[in-house]
């Protein structure tokens, strides 16, 4: 089941993927509150690696087996097929909490809880009996979604035809591909012969499936989002799953993608006040004029952590607010009620997007000039941030928004919305 890898990144540490076709099944997380237990404990393990990763750009294979295995990437598999059914809440606490740990293990398993949301939404029972029991046995789907080149994000050069034979064929190039160097399954999104949204499961190992390690970001260094070439795949229709339908009826696909993306976020700005807290109190020396003898009495400082802390703790409120709104739309998917968690999500996101990137930034005024030292890596907070926001406009969302509460307009349906 190996796959082999090419490189194009000269900078990135050796590194090698074994993964096994057969290996003991993941564990099987209970419910909501284990989720929790669960994220906190792994998050002080990868806490303490995450700088030196960053740094070195050593991707983070271990780290991902152990995150795998610890049942956190079968949380939203439904009770009904032996998972959780964990609520959108937990799933976007839980992302947050890791990504705290660290930004790029956070991401990582975005795509792949977005693929059990589209398993659940669009695929025949057979294939929600297969996929969603390899998910809790500790199988990873990994992201070969979007494209460079093409007009918008949502725009496919790749494609799914049939042959001759009935059968079909996946041909196609991708990048941002999160998650893919990861994968037991990379999962595309390619257009069929109607021009349709289809997603393609192919197996690691696949003869013509080739992973090239080229992500070269300043930020979220370590998630592995590059290259993803698809020549001349056979896929059966057990591979592939119709996606444009969970978005032609209201479902929430959208604001499930998106919550992950805005958990991520949050989780970003709370590790950015952490350090900011932690690095003050160690480091930070008053100022000649304010007649202190340490420089956390500083009533600047301190005013300004307060106003940081509040503008973390709002945008975690948000995310639990858009959460519960996921939740409802979930359980009744309605034209209003997955509109409300559109929009109910765009806030969050909006909001974590600023103030991550503010977090990010304001830590080195706080801090002062020490706290710049590469061996403290601070940046990576801000670079992590800068990068990820970037996944969708934000100034998007603000339109979408207010034509919501202005207008009366709902969002449109899509991944991205």
């Amino acid at each position: 089941m190996n796959q082999p890898i090419v490189r194009t990144n000269a900078a990135a540490s050796a590194f090698s993927v074994d993964l096994a076709e057969r290996r003991t099944p993941a564990h099987r997380i209970a419910d909501d509150a284990e989720a929790l237990d669960v994220a906190r404990a792994l998050a002080s393990e990868f806490a303490a690696g995450a700088s030196e990763r960053d740094l070195e750009r050593r991707l983070p294979f271990a780290e991902v087996e152990r995150f795998s295995q610890s049942g956190l990437w079968g949380i939203t598999v439904p009770k009904h097929y032996g998972g959780a059914g964990v609520s959108a809440v937990t799933l976007a606490e839980v992302t947050a909490i890791i990504a705290a740990a660290d930004a790029s293990l956070g991401q990582i398993p975005q795509n792949h809880y977005y693929m059990i949301e589209a398993i659940r939404l669009a695929g025949t029972e057979e294939q929600r009996k297969f996929y969603l029991q390899a998910a809790l046995d500790g199988d990873r789907f990994g992201n070969a979604f979007t494209e460079t080149g093409t007009k918008t994000a949502l725009d496919f050069r790749t494609t799914v035809l049939r042959n001759e034979n009935g059968g079909r064929i996946l041909n196609g190039r991708k990048f941002y591909s999160t998650g893919a160097l990861f994968a037991h399954w990379i999962v595309a999104v390619a257009n069929d012969e109607d021009k349709r949204a289809t997603i393609v499961f192919v197996k690691r190992g696949t003869p013509g499936l080739t992973l090239v390690d080229d992500w070269t970001s300043f930020g979220q260094r370590t998630t592995g989002s590059g290259t993803t070439r698809f020549d001349n795949i056979p896929v059966t229709d057990f591979d592939t799953i119709p996606h444009q339908e969970v978005f032609d009826r209201p479902t929430p696909m959208g604001p499930v993608a998106q919550i992950i993306h805005a958990a991520v976020d949050v989780g970003i700005a709370r590790a950015a006040l952490a350090d900011t807290i932690a690095f003050a109190r160690r480091h930070a020396r008053p100022w000649i004029d304010s007649g202190l003898d340490h420089g956390h009495e500083d009533p600047y400082l301190i005013a300004a952590i307060g106003d940081l802390q509040i503008k973390v703790d709002a945008a975690g409120a948000l995310l639990d607010r858009a959460g519960r709104a996921v939740d409802v739309a979930t359980a009744n998917p309605t034209d209003q009620t997955v509109a409300a968690a559109s929009v109910a999500v765009a806030e969050a996101k909006a909001w974590s997007t600023e103030v991550s990137v503010f977090a990010g930034s304001k830590l080195f005024e706080l801090t002062g000039s020490r706290s710049t030292l590469r061996e403290f890596n601070l940046d990576r907070h801000w670079r992590n941030a800068r990068t990820h926001t970037l996944h969708d406009p934000v100034r998007w969302k603000y339109h979408a928004i207010g034509n919501y509460w202005l207008n009366g307009i709902n969002p449109p349906r899509h991944g991205a919305s």
